[in-house]
């Protein structure tokens, strides 16, 4: 995954009508065929086809497989809301970055400087990481966890959709 600077998003991607209806038959499958989407697009298979190398090489689409973590042995999701020394802020959330049930992590304004999610196997597992891997980050000041309870929508679909159409 990236990095993106949101503040530094100066040479954004151009993305029209046609990119938008493109990135919404992949969102439904990322499998579904050139022609296929050509076709209901009324375009050739070529512009799909370079459509879709021009968005993936501009950063604005990715075709992953999406696990379910639950299913795979890890019953711990949490949050975690951090307060870090604001001189090392970005340092501590590099090495925060590099922990293996690290799976989100953002530098924010508010309450916290830091907003982190983890998948853990159980909840020894998630008080492990806690202990010997979060709080052993020089620079880490606070953390307040927020276990998950039930995930009551999760969208990885998002496809330019801002409420308008």
């Amino acid at each position: 995954m990236q990095k993106v600077e949101l503040a530094e998003l100066k040479d954004q991607a151009k993305v029209d009508d046609i990119d938008l209806q493109i990135i919404r038959f992949l969102n439904k499958d990322g499998r579904t065929p050139f022609a296929q989407i050509a076709k209901h697009l009324n375009v050739s298979t070529g512009m799909i086809r370079q459509r879709y190398q021009r968005l993936v090489q501009d950063g604005v689409l990715q075709i992953v497989a999406i696990t379910n973590p639950l299913l795979m042995g890890f019953a711990t999701m949490a949050q975690i809301g951090v307060k870090a020394d604001v001189n090392r802020l970005e340092e501590i959330a590099e090495e925060i970055a590099k922990f293996e049930e690290v799976i989100y992590l953002v530098l924010l304004t508010g309450s916290y400087d830091l907003h982190v999610e983890v998948i853990c196997k159980d909840k020894t597992h998630l008080l492990k990481f806690l202990t010997k891997k979060l709080h052993a980050v020089e620079g880490v000041k606070e953390a307040e966890t927020f276990m998950y309870l039930r995930i009551a929508k999760e969208n990885y679909g998002w496809a330019g959709n801002t409420g308008d159409k």
